[in-house]
């Protein structure tokens, strides 16, 4: 019988244990493991046998395959094994990045998760009493600190959920199921992720009731809308667009002293969850959780990964008796957060009440100004001098992103970068699939890269990447 050219070659395939055996796998059994070499080594052979069945190999390319087969194991474990989840540098100038994950940690929050998750720790343990505690009073103690200044003569309680879709969602439920909630149409926003004030109000067993129009809502459509179901009043900040031009809304006072005439709770769904004024970091009319407060919100939910600057958390800061009632509701359970985001929260806290704003990155990108990014820029670009490479300062504008300020930018400088035989996108692309990958803008044909929310650390990541690319 004759030997066809196919099984001629499928004799030629190595068997798995003549492939472990080659030194060239040595460091990736060392690095790895059997098992999951075994596994890739059997997957490259796999491969081999399908191209070889479907004559796409002959024995010269197959010779080839055979001879780069180590380098074939060794790529198919960098897909495979490596993480999925995995740090890039953020070029793009926005500073809450939702799709980036919003604000990156200060680095005291870093080692706090490390030291409370690497072994056990109090988390619900009353060291000095040898008893069981609560968790939450990790960071209330330091919430107490920073928001006592607002509680004039009210008790200010904090409980922490996993984020403040979830921190609306247990207001409303522990504040007024079954009953009427009283809120403007011009505040039934959406965010990111499809998230509707409406949807979470109806999840929550709220009763939704509208007031005014979506550009004029006066205090006399609150009043007017009161009835004997309605169990609170709801203000929303408009935390990812405005509204422009022939436009009413009550003040926070106005709504506060409606609220207490008609004993009513009064709560504001705030969003991103400044607890400082931001106007000393840049930012105008961006309202802050002691503002709120202070003006006469019963209840403020809030972020706790956007301008605070911590892990993503939903806040719910307010009165005593009203945020007593959430925590015992079965649901906070279902919400409440772990021992890691506790550690991050309490190392941010702290910062904020030692006034060491610097440590908070958030806070310092925001305080970066035009001519510091213009300096780091051209200190690249000295260094850039290639062939196929043409780089350019010019001025930009930051974003705050993640749904906050949606009418403030801060002025900056960008660095413009054109490369030869490559479009802008081609070049981004390139970027991208650099290690760390480099995340940077496409206008007007070019590759803007803003410094402002890349660490000082990272410029020589981003000057090794262009320089590879135009190589």
């Amino acid at each position: 019988m004759t030997t066809t050219p196919k099984l001629e070659l499928f004799r030629e395939l190595p068997s798995v244990d003549e492939v472990m055996r080659k030194p060239a796998l040595a460091a990736l059994l060392e690095e790895h493991g059997a098992v999951v070499v075994t596994d890739a080594a059997r997957t490259v052979l796999g491969r081999l046998r399908a191209e070889i069945a479907s004559a796409l190999l002959d024995s010269a390319s197959l010779r080839l395959a055979l001879d780069g087969m180590s380098r074939a194991i060794e790529e198919h474990l960098r897909l495979e094994v490596a993480y999925s989840l995995r740090p890039v540098i953020n070029a793009t100038g926005v500073i809450l990045h939702t799709n980036l994950g919003r604000a990156p940690l200060a680095q005291s929050a870093l080692r706090h998760a490390a030291e409370a998750s690497g072994g056990y720790s109090n988390l619900e343990f009353q060291i000095a009493a040898g008893e069981r505690g609560k968790r939450d009073i990790h960071v209330q103690r330091l919430l107490q600190k920073l928001l006592d200044e607002s509680a004039k003569d009210r008790e200010i309680s904090t409980i922490v959920v996993n984020n403040n879709a979830a921190a609306v969602l247990l207001a409303l439920n522990s504040l007024a199921e079954g009953a009427e909630v009283i809120v403007s149409r011009g505040e039934l926003v959406e965010i990111g992720g499809s998230f509707r004030i409406p949807d979470v109000m109806a999840k929550s067993g709220a009763l939704l009731r509208e007031v005014g129009t979506t550009n004029r809502t006066r205090i006399l459509d609150y009043e007017n809308a009161i009835n004997e179901r309605t169990r609170l009043l709801l203000r929303v900040h408009r935390s990812n667009f405005e509204i422009s031009g022939f436009t009413e809304q009550p003040s926070i006072s106005e709504l506060s002293d409606l609220a207490r005439r008609r004993g009513l709770p009064l709560m504001e769904d705030l969003g991103s969850g400044a607890l400082v004024n931001l106007e000393n970091f840049g930012l105008r009319g961006e309202p802050n959780v002691l503002d709120s407060l202070r003006a006469g919100i019963d209840v403020v939910t809030y972020s706790g990964d956007k301008l605070l600057g911590g892990p993503q958390a939903g806040l719910i800061s307010g009165r005593g008796d009203l945020v007593s009632r959430m925590r015992s509701n079965s649901l906070f359970r279902a919400l409440r957060v772990d021992k890691l985001t506790y550690a991050a929260l309490e190392a941010t806290l702290l910062a904020y009440v030692k006034r060491d704003y610097d440590a908070i990155p958030v806070l310092g990108m925001m305080q970066r100004s035009a001519e510091e990014m213009g300096k780091r820029a051209q200190e690249i670009t000295k260094q850039l001098i290639l062939p196929k490479l043409k780089t350019e300062i010019v001025a930009g504008e930051s974003v705050i992103g993640g749904g906050a300020a949606p009418s403030s930018v801060l002025p900056t400088r960008l660095l413009a970068v054109t490369c030869q035989d490559l479009s802008a996108d081609e070049l981004a692309a390139r970027l991208r699939t650099s290690d760390p990958p480099v995340i940077a803008r496409v206008e007007e044909g070019r590759v803007l890269l803003d410094l402002r929310t890349v660490f000082p650390e990272q410029d020589a990541m981003i000057l090794r990447a262009l320089r590879q690319i135009a190589v």
